[in-house]
């Protein structure tokens, strides 16, 4: 691996593509540290080290922005608008058909989701970000914090803060972009993959920092080893589903009479489950912030949905989880659409008769897989918590040493590392993947 890394360096053209996502990647981490113009910053770190946690939900956006949120920086939201943002186009696929079309439509039809969902990034920065501010101004951002993180709350101030900190999702959605064109991998998975690796030194010198803290960091990183270890098998396997083309005659020339397969990856829903699952998780623990502390529910709350080591909790979180791998896959693939596709240009699975069989058939493979891959996603995501839980660490490790940030860190990971070593094959170099 280390002298394809070389020969990635060797190669100009890879090699500017190399640095120029590596200088973007910079320029988002410098945007996480600048705080917004209102801000007191030396009052965001003294509630930070004397408080030091917060709820699932804004640990969750703080963990997309590399700890941006809670210290209110030009990059506070992070990539999170834009994942909402996405996703909600994508859910929208199923019931507006004017969406489904456009998805159809081939390179037009994306670049005009694409628009779509830029507009809707800004319209939810603007959104989350006057209510991270209103919660800042009322104390809420970071409980239990003493002094104003804004002294100047003027409505020009607001204001101000508001534009900025939307103006930075705009730049970061604009950098993610950039990377995709002309550097190396998917942009926004890599300033996601930027923001979460960030926040591992810190949470590991926490724990070594901590009682029993040599062997609670060994018991951690041989976790982490193990969890890295799974995810990566898992993520790179597949049922391959053979497919059999007919030959055809099309003027004087013959085509078909080949063989291939449909690659149905085990988890093909990636790390949505779990971001959806913890996001409205967490928005009960949010809304009770806003309730009076002595009122039964708020307490019923506070006790069984905001600690990720509630028994509660955990039932939920699992269910969740498999209940939106199956939901999420369900609208990503469509087996009826592939029957269809198959049939239209002559294929057929060996044994599967064309068109409706053929749509029940890969139904029932996808059902199979989807379990198998709803299970890997559910037990990844509650496992780290309760190692974390019994080591007594805080719940700040959890999110940054957690399922979903090393899900989302191994598999952006491989997709670059899988980019990197196509580029390589290419210029006839052998490449990582020997």
């Amino acid at each position: 691996m280390l002298s394809a890394f070389a020969q990635a360096f060797r190669t100009p053209d890879l090699r500017r593509k190399l640095l120029f996502t590596l200088g973007i990647m910079a320029i988002f981490r410098l945007g996480s540290v600048i705080p917004t113009p209102g801000v007191s910053y030396p009052n965001v770190q003294q509630c930070l080290e004397a408080v030091g946690s917060t709820n699932d939900l804004l640990g969750l956006v703080n963990l997309f922005s590399g700890g941006a949120l809670l210290q209110l920086s030009i990059f506070a939201l992070g990539i999170m608008p834009y994942i909402t943002a996405s996703i909600i186009t994508q859910l929208l696929r199923v019931v507006i058909p004017r969406f489904e079309a456009l998805q159809k439509e081939g390179q037009q039809g994306q670049a005009k989701l694409t628009q779509y969902t830029r507009y809707l990034t800004i319209f939810l920065a603007v959104l989350q970000s006057t209510t991270m501010i209103t919660m800042a101004r009322s104390g809420n951002l970071i409980p239990g914090c003493s002094v104003p993180l804004i002294p100047n709350d003027s409505i020009m101030t607001i204001v101000i803060m508001i534009i900025v900190m939307t103006a930075g999702t705009g730049l970061i959605m604009w950098l993610g972009e950039l990377i995709t064109e002309r550097g190396v991998g998917n942009g926004m998975s890599l300033l996601i993959f930027t923001s979460i690796a960030a926040g591992f030194p810190s949470a590991l010198w926490s724990v070594g920092g901590a009682a029993n803290g040599v062997a609670n960091v060994t018991i951690v990183i041989a976790l982490l080893l193990v969890i890295t270890l799974l995810v990566v098998f898992v993520e790179q396997s597949q049922r391959r589903v053979p497919v059999q083309y007919a030959k055809r005659m099309v003027g004087r020339r013959m085509y078909g009479g080949s063989s291939t397969y449909i690659p149905i990856k085990i988890n093909m829903a990636g790390v949505i489950p779990v971001i959806f699952a913890s996001s409205l998780l967490a928005l009960p623990g949010l809304f009770s912030q806003f309730g009076d502390q002595s009122e039964g529910w708020v307490q019923w709350v506070s006790l069984n949905l905001l600690s990720p080591t509630a028994p509660l909790y955990m039932a939920i979180y699992f269910v969740l989880v498999l209940f939106f791998a199956f939901f999420y896959t369900s609208i990503t693939f469509n087996p009826d659409d592939v029957a269809d596709n198959m049939k239209r240009y002559g294929g057929f699975i060996p044994g599967i008769r064309a068109g409706r069989p053929t749509a029940e058939y890969l139904q029932y493979v996808i059902t199979r897989i989807t379990t198998a891959g709803a299970l890997y996603l559910a037990l990844i995501a509650i496992f780290p918590v309760i190692v974390f839980a019994a080591l007594n660490l805080p719940d700040t490790v959890g999110f940054a040493l957690g399922g979903t940030s090393i899900l989302i860190v191994v598999g952006v990971g491989l997709q670059t590392v899988k980019e990197i070593d196509s580029q390589l094959q290419q210029r006839h170099y052998e490449g990582f993947l020997r």
